[in-house]
């Protein structure tokens, strides 16, 4: 907090901070716990009317009465990574949606809208990155004609929690009645110690999502126009811990990999073999294959009450980077479709 030359908090913050990153102090509310204070980091989105709207890394928006407000200043955009290759939010949202690619694209300025047949929120999405040449309310127009167009509902994937992330667009989407349906974590870490971390030994490598791997797959009954996202971009391989004969795989997993990055996704273990080392068999193995095509660095997505997934990840050298949303249209009488 902002402590004055005379020792007093002071707030040193004004709305001409709005898109900035800020840290307040305020007043606890009255009843909510001992607490006198309570403070608050992320992006300032709004300050009208007496009241400020902070968003925070992980998406959900604050709202703070400006007379409750105790002490407050700008910070850093970001704060300092500690570990883990140096990648921009940019960078990385480019990357992973080159690593689950779209069937059809077209450009919106600078957006990049995308749809694959419905097959996932990523492959039917907005992609924001930058202006999209358009006033927001007749770009967001145009998002839903296209959209809609194909037999589609609209969707735009916005982040939080980064340098250069989207707060001020997604408190705009929210204003606007856009609901966030899903809140993910790209997660990013060094590639060669997952590789050292198991021998991978059983586990398989193809180009291809055979039949055997699909048997494992969440997504049951997976079409022609998903396997086409599934086996989309750059360079994809999957892993396979066969299963005894006639049953599904043990484990599977998927990884990208493009450039320096390797993107895994797809790691999935029969409910009754888990907390046997076969999730790290598997990106043992694809690490290995990505460390000799060249890459070095990894990524991968994981949900936010995905408790055992976010162990393991942080076992094997991951930590968060930031998170992503994906916003629905309203329909057209205003109130969020379910």
């Amino acid at each position: 907090m902002e402590i004055s030359a005379a020792g007093r908090l002071e707030v040193r913050i004004t709305p001409a901070d709005v898109g900035k990153r800020v840290s307040v102090r305020r007043l606890g509310e009255p009843g909510a716990g001992p607490e006198k204070f309570t403070d608050t980091v992320g992006v300032l989105t709004s300050w009208n009317d007496g009241v400020l709207m902070i968003t925070r890394r992980d998406g959900r928006s604050v709202r703070i009465a400006e007379s409750a407000l105790v002490a407050g200043k700008v910070v850093p955009a970001a704060p300092a990574r500690r570990r883990g290759p140096a990648a921009s939010y940019d960078e990385l949202a480019r990357v992973g949606s080159r690593g689950w690619p779209p069937l059809e694209t077209e450009r919106l300025g600078e957006w990049e809208l995308r749809a694959g047949g419905g097959f996932t929120r990523r492959a039917n999405s907005v992609l924001p990155l930058g202006d999209p040449g358009l006033p927001l309310d007749a770009a967001l127009d145009a998002v839903r004609r296209w959209y809609g167009e194909r037999g589609l509902p609209a969707y735009v994937q916005a982040a939080t929690g980064a340098e250069g992330t989207q707060e001020l667009l997604c408190a705009e989407l929210e204003r606007r009645g856009w609901v966030r349906e899903v809140t993910a974590e790209v997660w990013t870490g060094a590639l060669a110690p997952v590789a050292d971390r198991a021998e991978g030994a059983g586990v398989r490598l193809s180009r291809r999502a055979d039949e055997a791997w699909l048997a494992r797959y969440r997504r049951k009954g997976v079409s022609e126009v998903a396997l086409r996202v599934l086996c989309g971009g750059p360079s994809v391989w999957f892993a396979t811990v066969p299963g005894p004969a006639g049953e599904p795989p043990a484990a599977i997993g998927r990884c990208v990999v493009d450039g320096r990055w390797a993107g895994f996704a797809a790691v999935e273990v029969d409910p009754g073999r888990r907390r046997q080392g076969l999730a790290t068999e598997v990106m043992a193995a694809l690490a290995r294959r990505a460390l000799d095509e060249g890459a070095s660095a990894a990524w991968l997505q994981v949900e936010t009450d995905n408790e055992g997934g976010r162990g393991l990840y942080a076992r094997l050298g991951f930590s968060p980077h930031h998170s992503y949303h994906h916003y629905r249209e309203p329909d057209d009488s205003g109130a969020a479709r379910p």
